[in-house]
């Protein structure tokens, strides 16, 4: 027996209220005060859910230390008239009175007889309903009774009111850290296909325990993504999302429907993930013929999500859900909403990129020949390496070309800046320096007239270049003349390892109306290999400040005896893995001279045509 005043149980009460994560946590601090209540014998609450469905019944009697409890989930279906509404309801009933097919109580309030029975009905929240009664005999006063019973469920529903809104507002915090960790996992990357992988391996398990994604084609969903908590599940799902044709149709109906469908019971008769007890079966076998929906030893039915992704303005896909847990823990549809409106965006800017990746690879390809000439005397080759991450079109630019009088001429440049602007420059210089080397312009006069053009064309950007022409002598040996306009100068690596740089120097391209270009000239001889590059190479910058630039001779050296698309492919790669910063394109061109022997006729030879390196 608690020797405390009504006042005192009901400011204990309080206090265990505002402490506690579940309502049955204060069982002992409503129960034992109303117990000590003069005339009251037996203190009995149940837990309904929905109308009918008994979740439990705790009852304490006086003189007794121990409640007896029964958990179970049986339907009375004559309770559901004592369902009530809003508002607790207070009602006396003569024991004698009770039927015990809408009463579960009855039988414990009946061993005293003459007893009345008080009872207080009130609702929880929309999931159900319970009461809390005391059986009293004819010594109490029932108004009291009454009024207290009132005061107790007014702490009891605060109480859970209070459970409710506490764990909203931590799944809110949940859902919100989710959905933050969702955008940075899934903006990371730029690929389409890894993009939608994020967004399925994200939500299982803190979403649901299964997850498929499909991307929106022309001809249809794509399947491209599934995950379950149970690898052996995930392979069921992935050959769900790829071949089944009742998820299919689903998703087809779904169209443009922005709103999140939540499907369950007969909604999923006919679908992979119907409850049936061939489908449980499955699931502890040995996964050949498992379903995702009833995994293992749960038992809860299986629900399923899909939501349409969707940003700015079209349908990129959808992304299904499959879940196997309480209804309480289902996420909300404007959770769901929310992750989908981010993770169609986070497609969508893939999708995008992928696009302009595409369109940009093939205007870079335009902008560069797709095939260099090559006689028995020449090893040429090239290389080309996007160094921005935004894949803007690069002003980098190459080409060889032969020339009437059996020599070849190399060129090489570099627009400054990026994008459209830049691209239509470059291709203006390209196939300007080209058409003018092929009718056998020289050198210094090509990039004479390229300058008067661009200025001609008021040309808004300037660039560099660099022309060098390789002659071959009856000597063996080869003419190399080079007239350079602002550009790192060409590297010539000899046959016994040593390098050179060809010394030439000359002003910007499309600067001045007027200018003249002098070429410089030297001779190679077999086995020797000339090296044309953009400043991309020699800039890429290691982290402690230094330029590829200052070991690029030694880097060279050591490619003695290689062939033109191992030296040009190699220093790429190098300068690519030396460079902590830095973000230019890298281009280079590469001609090794094979030699002739002396005497031997130098008319041009005949050309095949090789692809160049993209």
């Amino acid at each position: 027996m608690v020797d405390d005043t009504w006042s005192s149980a009901l400011h204990r009460l309080w206090q265990a209220a505002s402490r506690a994560e579940e309502v049955s946590a204060l069982a002992d601090d409503v129960y034992a005060p109303l117990l000590a209540t003069p005339g009251v014998h037996l203190v009995v609450g149940t837990r309904w859910e929905d109308p009918q469905i008994l979740r439990y019944m705790r009852a304490l009697r006086a003189g007794s230390d121990s409640p007896v409890i029964t958990a179970t989930a049986r339907s009375v279906p004559e309770a559901a008239v004592r369902e009530p509404g809003d508002e607790p309801v207070v009602t006396r009933i003569p024991v004698a009175g009770l039927d015990d097919a809408g009463w579960p109580e009855a039988e414990l309030l009946r061993r005293t007889p003459g007893a009345t029975f008080v009872v207080c009905t009130f609702r929880l929240d929309h999931r159900g309903w319970a009461s809390l009664g005391v059986g009293v005999d004819a010594s109490a006063d029932v108004a009291a009774v009454e009024g207290r019973l009132a005061q107790a469920v007014d702490v009891i529903v605060a109480c859970h009111t209070g459970i409710l809104q506490r764990g909203r507002e931590a799944r809110r915090g949940a859902d919100d850290a989710l959905l933050a960790e969702a955008s940075l996992q899934m903006d990371s990357s730029l690929d389409v296909e890894e993009t939608l992988r994020r967004v399925a391996r994200i939500a299982v398990p803190a979403v649901a325990e299964g997850a498929l994604v499909h991307l929106l084609r022309s001809e249809g969903p794509e399947f491209v993504a599934a995950t379950h908590v149970s690898v052996q599940q995930r392979r069921a799902l992935e050959e769900i999302g790829r071949e089944n044709p009742w998820l299919a149709a689903l998703l087809a109906r779904r169209g443009e429907d922005e709103d999140t469908v939540f499907l369950s019971g007969p909604e999923l008769d006919g679908s992979p993930f119907a409850d049936t007890a061939e489908a449980s079966d499955a699931s502890h076998g040995d996964g050949d013929g498992a379903r995702p929906g009833a995994a293992g030893g749960d038992r809860h039915s299986t629900v399923i999500s899909v939501s349409t992704l969707r940003a700015r303005g079209r349908v990129v896909g959808s992304i299904t859900f499959v879940y196997q847990r309480p209804e309480a823990r289902l996420p909300s549809s404007a959770f769901l909403r929310s992750l989908a409106t981010r993770a169609a965006l986070s497609i969508d800017n893939a999708l995008l990129y992928e696009l302009r990746r595409h369109a940009v690879l093939s205007l870079q390809e335009h902008l560069l020949p797709s095939q260099l000439p090559v006689t028995d005397q020449w090893d040429l080759s090239a290389s080309y390496e996007v160094g921005d991450p935004m894949l803007d079109v690069g002003g980098d630019f190459y080409d060889a070309v032969t020339r009437p009088d059996g020599s070849i001429a190399l060129l090489i440049g570099d627009v400054c800046g990026r994008g459209a602007e830049a691209a239509a420059l470059t291709g203006l210089a390209r196939h300007t320096l080209r058409t003018l080397l092929e009718q056998g312009t020289d050198p210094g006069t090509a990039l004479s007239r390229l300058n008067r053009a661009l200025r001609q064309e008021r040309a808004s950007r300037f660039l560099t270049a660099v022309v060098t022409t390789l002659a071959p002598r009856a000597d063996g040996t080869a003419l190399l003349t080079t007239c350079s306009a602002g550009h790192p100068s060409p590297l010539v690596l000899r046959s016994d390892g040593t390098v050179s740089e060809v010394l030439t120097g000359g002003l910007l391209l499309g600067v001045l109306d007027d200018v003249s270009y002098e070429s410089h000239e030297e001779l190679i001889g077999p086995d020797d290999t000339v090296v044309l590059f953009t400043d991309g190479l020699t800039e890429s910058r290691e982290a402690g400040g230094a330029f590829f630039e200052s070991i690029l001779p030694v880097r060279l050296a050591a490619l003695r005896g290689f062939d033109a698309a191992h030296i040009a492919e190699s220093l790429t790669q190098q300068a690519k893995a030396y460079r902590a910063s830095g973000q230019d394109d890298i281009a280079l061109l590469v001609a090794r001279w094979t030699g002739v022997p002396p005497g031997a006729d130098l008319l041009p030879h005949p050309l095949q045509l090789v692809r160049t390196a993209r």
